[in-house]
């Protein structure tokens, strides 16, 4: 790592929205750990960077470099969240909405050009029959039906009851940054990075049927709770992690935690979102 004197790059602190890398004296960043998905498109790009480049230990690295799809890398992001490193996704998947355009050239320069995004996860504490526990969700939580019998389950917000009884498939949680995902195809609203706001959408709600959902603060607590759970058992999926027969499930945003993404300035999360928010209102 190495300072580099720039004078016309803007900065936010980290959980801002947007920012460049630096002001004034920024720190150039050279020392890359690269994670490559299985796939095969990941798997060619893997020969062709590390004959480039030398991939350093996670803990001694500046940036990384994650190749693969969107679940690839909110497995990544998981995995290396504590060592508070900003990463760098290369698309190596279908639609790529948290990475940059593929590429095995020109990857040091994109980088230290890069723009980044902070972002803070939500956590999820389940009960189910058997026992508790803690994930993190980068995009979204559901709550949906794993049998026949369609969900019955009480929705509350900061201990105020929303409401009593929701039927239905279930009910989404989600991220500003995954609310263009499971979010958008199920109708709920989309939310802007810097919104300081949650989405909480029905998956086909059957009563109250006209019931479309709430946004609410990203410093507000929610629980779901089961109300039928012999009849009617549920299961929940923080991102792509799956726990079956929950009782109660409650989310909040995970403040300590920031995730930095770094996104080539032609290709911005934020710029992303916008153009969503733009397709949705135009349709």
């Amino acid at each position: 790592m190495k300072l580099v004197d720039t004078k016309d790059l803007k900065s936010l602190p980290y959980g801002s929205a947007s920012s460049s890398l630096a002001e004034g004296t920024r720190i150039e960043m050279n020392k890359f750990h690269f994670t490559f998905d299985k796939t095969k498109k990941s798997q060619e790009l893997k020969k062709k960077l590390l004959k480039k480049y030398k991939n350093y230990n996670a803990n001694l690295s500046d940036v990384i470099l994650v190749a693969g799809g969107d679940g690839y890398m909110l497995n990544i992001l998981k995995k290396y969240a504590k060592l508070k490193k900003p990463f760098y996704g290369i698309n190596c998947g279908t639609f790529g909405f948290l990475m940059n355009k593929y590429t095995s050239k020109n990857i040091e320069k994109k980088i230290n050009k890069a723009k980044k995004i902070a972002i803070n996860p939500l956590e999820v504490f389940i009960v189910n029959q058997k026992n508790k526990k803690i994930l993190i969700a980068v995009n979204e939580v559901s709550i949906f039906r794993q049998s026949k019998q369609t969900a019955s389950l009480r929705l509350e917000v900061e201990k105020k009851i929303i409401i009593k009884k929701l039927i239905g498939d279930g009910v989404l949680i989600s991220t500003p940054a995954g609310s263009t995902a499971y979010n958008l195809s199920v109708h709920g609203p989309i939310l802007s990075l810097n919104s300081g706001k949650l989405a909480i959408t029905p998956i086909s709600p059957f009563r109250p049927r006209r019931w479309k959902g709430k946004i609410v603060s990203n410093h507000s607590i929610i629980k779901l709770t089961n109300l039928d759970p012999k009849k009617r058992p549920v299961a929940a999926v923080a991102d792509n992690i799956e726990i079956r027969n929950i009782k109660t499930l409650t989310v909040k945003i995970k403040k300590s935690i920031n995730l930095v993404l770094l996104y080539d300035p032609e290709r911005s999360l934020v710029k992303r979102i916008k153009l969503e928010q733009l397709r949705k209102n135009f349709n």
